[in-house]
């Protein structure tokens, strides 16, 4: 695939265009899934000013709108982080979940068991590689599956009462990461009404009710009901490569 996302944010004075290449199973597993790239536009006058990797901003990013889903809806007094997968995103989100919060206990799956030890071998902290999602998941207050699973590999029965579930993966309408049950028990937050009605094969395919975009709880208009088991299906949204990108060329401008 490849995938276009054009935004123009007012508020930062940033117009951009994020070019995006996906390609599934690859047969060399050294290039990544997706690259990506960011042209920096002059919202004035339409010049380039800037053209930025788009694979370390569309990780930071998805990672940093998981983690204000996760500060918003996660049980009080969260303990145990799961990740279900072992790339790009499960790095990223490594990074800014432990920084963010205190977990007493970090656990790592993957289909293939040598990507998660060698995962938990390349991070910080400690983390326990499990044998299978279902250990990995048991028990956790905040799971994060980043998978390119295509069928359920997360499945409500597994699922703590109250826990709070960033669903990244499956990113097509007829993929799924998590199963009916799960999406039909859950609240589900979303980062676009729209997207996940055409993108979202976790919402499309189980027919569960969107409770409410992110952007309505962080505005106030909706509850963020963190006594509940929650779910934010993230999709990614054009703006916020385009706030994104901006925050890194001011950052680099004003070093220069």
């Amino acid at each position: 695939y490849l995938g276009v996302m054009p935004a123009y944010s007012a508020a930062d004075d940033a117009l951009t265009t994020k070019l995006v290449t996906f390609y599934e199973h690859l047969k060399d597993s050294s290039v990544p899934s997706h690259q990506a790239t960011v042209l920096l536009f002059d919202p004035s006058n339409g010049t380039l000013k800037a053209v930025l990797d788009g694979s370390v901003i569309t990780a930071k990013r998805t990672a940093a709108v998981s983690a204000i889903a996760t500060k918003l809806l996660m049980p009080p007094f969260a303990e145990v982080l799961c990740i279900l997968g072992a790339g790009v995103q499960a790095y990223s989100h490594y990074d800014i979940f432990t920084e963010l919060f205190t977990f007493k206990e970090v656990r790592i799956w993957n289909r293939t068991k040598e990507r998660a030890v060698q995962f938990a071998s390349a991070v910080g902290g400690p983390v326990r590689v499990c044998s299978s999602a279902q250990e990995a998941v048991t028990g956790a207050d905040v799971i994060v599956t980043v998978t390119m699973a295509t069928a359920p590999i997360l499945f409500g029965d597994w699922v703590k009462p109250g826990a709070h579930i960033n669903a990244v993966g499956a990113s097509r309408p007829d993929w799924r990461e998590l199963d009916d049950e799960l999406m039909k028990n859950s609240v589900l937050f979303v980062d676009s009404r729209d997207a996940a009605l055409t993108e979202s094969g976790d919402v499309i395919l189980s027919g569960a009710e969107i409770f409410a975009e992110l952007g309505e709880v962080l505005k106030g208009t909706k509850p963020a009901l963190p006594e509940k088991t929650t779910v934010f299906k993230s999709l990614g949204m054009a703006v916020e490569d385009t706030v994104a990108a901006k925050f890194v060329y001011d950052a680099w401008s004003a070093g220069n």
